[in-house]
């Protein structure tokens, strides 16, 4: 029996290592030296660590002195999003605003009690109602609010007004968190232009190694009370526990080729996301995209053909060599209705249906064929039944 051709179109959830990483990993991995010793083999593991902290702090525009690398993205979000996250000098948040359309790990990854916390509404296109956020804001007067919205959602790619946003909660005295796991090595992302008081990325979306993450501080001047893993100084006491050097390296070789070309990648990437889009119209022109008025990630294509339930249609694209996703994969693989479709009013008989195709460094034009080839035989024969039964 001959193998199926496979094409991986699911860099959302996770992006292949990019050529040259995993040298590096293997490379750091035989390294005998703990970064926290002064020897010359703890030295060079130092060398690695801050070599890629710089790297990283480049493609997002911070000083590497502000950034202290977790575990990956919901480490980072768990780290920050807490009441003693504050400005030297200034009382922390009361109270947390997040975005109804955040990843999981701010949902439920906060350390707020729950009567504390206020969910932003969001429009059709999944874009941040700014006016309830405004108003809210005027509501709360002198109380001191943490406000924390994704950068680009990891289900539809919509990208928020971040900067906007930052603009109006700082008038208020406010602080501003931007989950930027999605965005980074995809689209320009800058902390100082963004106007946030923090940001967090995790290194596997942008062609890293799994279990590296960071969070960036927008400067010097702030700091966290109650931290979530104690123990030694490691992180400048942000984050105690032995590195993972060789993760941290791989993350920083990551982020050095994420920026290389990143524009020129956004465009490319843009290109074949608007011809599999077409591909997808042209065999179901009743098929829903998910943010299409927004602006969105340039690799980031979600979907949803009505009578096409999204287990069905991933086991058939999987069958025929396709892998994609029916939204985020990190609910343990389950396919269930999403509550980012849910917060933009995408009725439910069509939430349960919606795919995600997610483009990235080894997408070619032949994946992008091989896409829509896969899309006539999945779902042509749910259009010829269709017009049998008319």
């Amino acid at each position: 029996m001959a193998m199926v051709q496979r094409t991986y179109l699911d860099h959302n959830a996770t992006s292949p290592l990019r050529p040259g990483v995993a040298e590096v990993v293997l490379r750091v991995l035989q390294l005998p030296g703990n970064a926290s010793s002064i020897h010359t083999e703890g030295r060079a593991a130092r060398s690695e660590m801050e070599t890629a902290r710089a790297s990283i702090a480049r493609l997002v525009g911070s000083k590497a002195k502000n950034l202290v690398f977790t575990s990956g993205g919901t480490e980072a979000a768990n780290l920050v999003l807490t009441p003693t996250f504050r400005r030297l000098g200034q009382p922390g948040p009361v109270r947390l605003l997040i975005g109804a359309t955040e990843h999981p790990c701010i949902l439920n990854g906060h350390r707020f009690p729950a009567e504390q916390v206020g969910i932003i509404p969001v429009d059709g296109r999944g874009i941040i109602d700014l006016a309830w956020l405004k108003a809210h804001l005027e509501k709360a007067g002198d109380e001191r609010v943490l406000v924390s919205v994704q950068l680009a959602n990891n289900e539809t790619g919509v990208i928020q007004p971040i900067a906007e946003i930052a603009r109006l909660v700082h008038e208020h005295g406010g602080l501003v968190h931007t989950d930027a796991v999605q965005a980074a090595g995809r689209v320009p992302v800058d902390i100082v232009a963004l106007g946030v008081d923090a940001l967090t990325l995790s290194a596997h979306k942008l062609g890293g190694p799994k279990g590296a993450g960071a969070l960036v501080l927008a400067s010097d001047q702030y700091e966290i009370g109650d931290k979530l893993v104690r123990g030694g100084g490691q992180e400048k006491n942000y984050r105690a526990g032995t590195e993972n050097v060789a993760g941290i390296a791989g993350f920083g070789a990551a982020a050095e080729l994420a920026l290389e070309g990143l524009e020129q990648e956004a465009e490319r990437l843009k290109s074949l996301r608007d011809e599999a889009e077409a591909h997808v119209l042209r065999v179901a022109p009743d098929a829903l995209v998910v943010g299409a008025g927004a602006e969105r990630l340039p690799n980031t294509l979600a979907f949803a053909i009505p009578g096409l339930k999204a287990e069905t249609a991933l086991i058939a694209f999987d069958l025929a060599g396709i892998a994609l996703s029916s939204g985020s994969a990190c609910s343990s693989g389950k396919v269930k209705r999403s509550h980012v479709l849910d917060a933009m009013g995408v009725e439910p008989a069509l939430a349960e249906g919606v795919l995600r195709v997610s483009l990235g460094w080894s997408t070619t034009k032949e994946c992008v064929i091989r896409f829509a080839e896969a899309c006539e035989k999945v779902v042509g024969p749910l259009y010829k039944r269709k017009a049998s039964a008319a």
